[in-house]
């Protein structure tokens, strides 16, 4: 079985980033939001896993660190943004962000 170099892991990191940086700026759904800003997110841990496995050296896990700091980000970020989600929702019974002009009651 061949190995993946860095560069695989770099064109899986862009594809990942573009998916999210394209669902970011094409989507109103706020949901769809919150998915776009994960990819882009899981991107940039996947950079720093594979710039610290194939330049750092072999005893350290800094990238590792680094992705897990994201993902535990990520997952706070997840929590906040779906609170304010449902209170959107609460609020213009719908989860589109344009419709969203105000925040006042």
């Amino acid at each position: 079985m061949p190995e993946i170099g860095l560069q695989g892991y770099l064109i899986v990191s862009a594809a990942l980033f573009s998916i999210g940086l394209g669902v970011v700026v094409t989507r109103r759904n706020a949901i769809a939001l919150l998915c776009g800003l994960e990819l882009i997110l899981n991107s940039a841990a996947l950079n720093f896993v594979a710039f610290n496995t194939y330049t750092g050296p072999p005893d350290r896990m800094d990238g590792q660190m680094f992705a897990i700091f994201v993902i535990i980000l990520a997952a706070a970020e997840a929590a906040i943004v779906l609170a304010i989600v449902l209170n959107l929702y609460q609020m213009t019974n719908s989860v589109h962000v344009d419709e969203a002009d105000s925040l006042k009651n």
